[in-house]
């Protein structure tokens, strides 16, 4: 923890959520699949462009994800900056996971991958 803000390090902070105005593009497709990371990511996005949901309904909304695969990719996402995870004080406690600004500029991506795969799968 920092001293003055009380936040850990990996915690994504508000500028995180403004994006760049970018002078050169580079080729870049590694840093934004670093970003998103494997497969699930992509599946647990998809269902979070619909609104916030708890981890029970990402569960059962994703076919064959292990309990241990969401939870890795939901912290993986948060600490990208990706989604955003609110807990709430309830016997168990409630979990709920909303995507950012930098989480939902994601959809024009996702959205031209599904239609390539319609196009060419």
């Amino acid at each position: 923890m920092t001293a003055r803000s009380g936040k850990t390090p990996a915690e994504p902070t508000a500028s995180s959520y403004i994006p760049k105005e970018p002078c050169v593009i580079e080729c870049s497709i590694e840093k934004t699949l670093d970003v998103i990371g494997g497969k699930w990511a992509f599946l647990v996005i998809r269902e979070l462009f619909d609104g916030t949901r708890r981890f029970g309904e990402l569960q059962r909304s994703i076919a064959s994800i292990s309990p241990t695969a969401l939870t890795n990719i939901l912290r993986h996402l948060e600490k990208q900056g990706v989604l955003e995870r609110k807990a709430f004080a309830t016997v168990p406690v409630t979990v709920e996971y909303t995507l950012t600004p930098k989480g939902r500029d994601l959809h024009k991506i996702l959205k031209e991958m599904k239609l390539w795969a319609a196009k060419w799968t």
